[in-house]
C-alpha cells in the first residue's frame, strides 16, 4: 500500500488557521458554489415552479445530514413560496437530525420540529401525496412529553411504508422509508434483518440513480455493522465523488473503512471532510471527523500526527460550546468528539498516569463525560492510584443512573459498560482476580451484545480486548490469545489488539502465529509510515 502522505494533516492547525483567518466573502462563495457538488436529487411537490430546485437543494443537503443547511435551505424556500407546504415537512425532518443516533431529542428541539409538522398541516394546497410525508414526519413530534421514542421512531417507520405502498413509484418515498427502516433497528438485534431489508431497497434504487447522494449514504449506514460492512464498500468508494461539498459525504465512507480496517483510507476521507467543514465554520463536523481521524492513526502508530490533530482542538473549541448543544440537536457529535479524542489518544498509547489525570467536561450529554472518568479509572488501576480509580467509578455510576432516569437506555447501557471494566481493573489491583475476571466476562458479554453507535468509531478500549489484556496480566495467555481473537473479528486491524494477540501468542507457543501477527503489525506501522514499536 501506498504511505500516507496527505500534507495537509502535518498540522491541522495550520488548517484551522486557514479557516478561522478566511473572510466572509469566501465564505459564502463556498456555500454558492457547493450547490453544484451534492449529487442529483429530484422530489417533486405542488410548490411554485421556480422554487423546484432550491427545494430538491435543500432535500439533498438533508441526504447528506447536512441538517443545518438543510433547514436554511427550506428556509428559503418559504420566502419564496409560503405556501410550499413541503417546505414545513423539510423543516421538520431537519430538525430531527440524524435519525441513527440513538440519543434522546430535547424538548426544545421536538417542539421546534413539531411547529413545523402543524404548520404544514394547515396548509391546504398540499396534495393527498404530501399529506402523507407530513402525517408520517408528525409521528415522530406526536405527543412527545409522554410517548417514548423509540415507539415514535417505529411509528414513523410504519407510516413511510404505508406511504410507499400507496405512492410505489415515488422514489424519495422509498428511499426516506429505507433509513427509518435502519433508525428502528434495535441495538441489540444481532440478525440485522432491518439491515439487510433497507441495504436491499437501496441498492436497487441506486443501481437507477448512481449520483443520488441519499443512496449511497443510506446504504453505508445500512451497513455499518462488522457483520455486513464488506456489503457497503462500494457506496464508500462513491459516496465523496456524488457529493464533494458535503462535508459529511466525505466523512461517511470512513465509517466503513473502519469496520474493514482501512486506515489510510479514512485518514483520507476525513482530512476532506475537516477541511470542507472548516471553510463551512461546520465545527462539529470538523470535530466529528478528527475523532475518526485520530483513531485511524493511532491505529498505525502515527501517534505525533494523532497529537498534531489534539494539539489544534483548543482553537476550534474556543467557538465550539459544548452547554449550547442539547438534545442530538447539530453538533452533539462534536461534543462527543471532544471527550473522546483525548481519552482514545492515552489509552491506546497506554499512557496509563495520562489517562488517569483526564479532566471530565460537563455536557448535556453525562456519556460524553462517562468517556473521561472511564479512562481515569483505568489509568488509575495501572498505576495503583486507587483512591482516583474508585471516585472514577463512582462516577460512572452516577452517570449511569442519570441515564436510566432520564429514558437513555442506549446509553446508559454503554455507560454500564464501561462501569464493569473499571470495576474490573480495580478489582485486579486490589488483588481480587477472581472479581475482576468475571466482571471483566460480563463487560465483555455485554457489549458483544450491543452495537457501538455511528457516532464513534469505535469503544475508547473494546472490552473483550480489555479481557484479553486481564487475562495476559493474570498469566493465561492462551486464553488471552482466543480473547484477542475475537475481538479482531468485530474491530479488525486494531493495533493495540494485534500487538496482544502477538504477545499473547508467544507465550503460549504460537510461535507461528505469533510470527503473523508480527507481520500484520509492520504493515500497519509501513501503513503510516511510523516509527512507533509495538508496546
Amino acid at each position: 500500500m501506498t504511505p500516507v502522505t496527505a500534507p495537509v494533516v502535518a498540522s491541522l492547525r495550520a488548517v484551522l488557521l486557514v479557516a478561522l483567518l478566511a473572510t466572509r466573502a469566501s465564505a459564502q462563495a463556498h456555500a454558492e458554489h457547493a450547490g453544484a457538488g451534492l449529487g442529483t436529487v429530484h422530489f417533486s411537490t405542488s410548490c411554485r415552479p421556480e422554487v423546484a430546485p432550491r427545494f430538491d437543494r435543500a432535500v439533498a443537503l438533508l441526504h447528506s445530514f447536512e441538517c443545518g443547511a438543510a433547514i436554511r435551505g427550506f428556509d428559503n424556500v418559504l420566502t419564496a413560496d409560503s405556501t410550499c407546504a413541503m417546505a414545513h415537512w423539510g423543516l421538520a425532518l431537519s430538525r430531527w437530525t440524524n435519525p441513527t443516533s440513538p440519543t434522546n431529542r430535547a424538548p426544545a428541539l421536538l417542539a421546534r420540529g413539531r411547529l413545523a409538522t402543524d404548520a404544514a398541516g394547515r396548509l391546504a394546497a398540499a396534495t393527498p401525496r404530501e399529506r402523507a410525508y407530513i402525517a408520517a414526519i408528525a409521528q415522530l413530534y406526536a405527543d412527545f412529553e409522554r410517548v417514548d421514542q423509540r415507539t415514535r421512531v417505529v411509528a414513523y417507520e410504519g407510516a413511510m411504508a404505508d406511504l410507499v405502498a400507496r405512492y410505489p413509484a415515488d422514489t424519495e418515498a422509498k428511499i426516506f422509508y429505507a433509513l427509518s427502516i435502519v433508525a428502528a433497528a434495535a441495538p441489540t438485534d444481532k440478525s440485522y434483518d432491518r439491515q439487510r431489508r433497507a441495504g436491499v431497497l437501496l441498492e436497487s434504487l441506486w443501481a437507477e440513480q448512481p449520483n443520488h447522494p441519499g443512496l449511497a449514504h443510506y446504504i453505508i449506514h445500512s451497513y455499518d455493522v462488522p457483520t455486513l460492512a464488506p456489503q457497503a464498500a462500494a457506496a464508500a468508494r462513491r459516496y465523496a465523488d456524488i457529493a464533494p461539498a458535503a462535508a459529511h459525504a466525505l466523512h461517511m465512507p470512513s465509517h466503513t473503512f473502519t469496520r474493514l480496517g482501512q486506515w489510510e483510507a479514512s485518514v483520507r476521507a476525513n482530512q476532506r471532510s475537516a477541511e470542507i467543514a472548516l471553510q463551512d465554520s461546520s465545527l462539529a463536523e470538523v470535530l466529528h471527523a478528527s475523532d475518526y481521524l485520530v483513531y485511524a492513526y493511532l491505529q498505525m502508530r502515527r501517534d505525533s500526527a494523532a497529537k498534531a490533530v489534539l494539539d489544534g482542538l483548543p482553537a476550534i473549541a474556543a467557538r465550539f460550546d459544548p452547554s449550547a448543544v442539547t438534545g442530538a440537536a447539530p453538533g452533539w457529535a462534536g461534543v462527543f468528539a471532544l471527550a473522546a479524542m483525548p481519552a482514545r489518544y492515552a489509552l491506546e498509547r497506554r499512557r496509563w498516569v495520562d489517562a488517569a489525570s483526564l479532566a471530565p467536561t460537563s455536557s448535556a450529554f453525562p456519556y460524553t463525560e462517562a468517556m473521561t472518568y472511564f479512562a481515569r479509572a483505568l489509568g488509575a488501576a495501572q498505576v495503583r492510584r486507587l483512591s482516583v480509580a474508585r471516585a472514577a467509578g463512582d462516577s460512572l455510576t452516577a452517570i449511569h443512573a442519570r441515564l436510566l432516569a432520564s429514558g437513555e437506555s442506549y446509553w446508559a447501557e454503554q455507560v454500564a459498560i464501561q462501569r464493569l471494566g473499571a470495576r474490573a481493573w480495580l478489582a485486579l489491583a486490589e488483588g481480587r482476580a477472581a472479581d475482576a475476571l468475571a466482571q471483566m466476562r460480563e463487560a465483555a458479554a455485554r457489549e458483544d451484545a450491543t452495537e457501538k453507535s455511528a457516532v464513534t468509531p469505535g469503544p475508547l478500549a473494546p472490552a473483550r480486548e480489555l479481557l484479553g489484556d486481564l487475562l495476559m496480566s493474570m498469566g493465561r495467555p492462551a486464553d488471552a490469545l482466543a480473547e484477542y481473537r475475537r475481538t479482531l473479528v468485530k474491530e479488525p486491524r486494531r493495533f493495540r489488539c494485534i500487538d496482544g494477540a502477538r504477545r499473547a501468542a508467544l507465550a503460549s507457543g504460537e510461535r507461528a502465529a505469533a510470527a503473523r501477527y508480527a507481520i500484520d503489525l509492520q504493515e500497519l506501522a509501513n501503513m503510516g509510515a511510523s516509527t512507533a514499536t509495538p508496546r
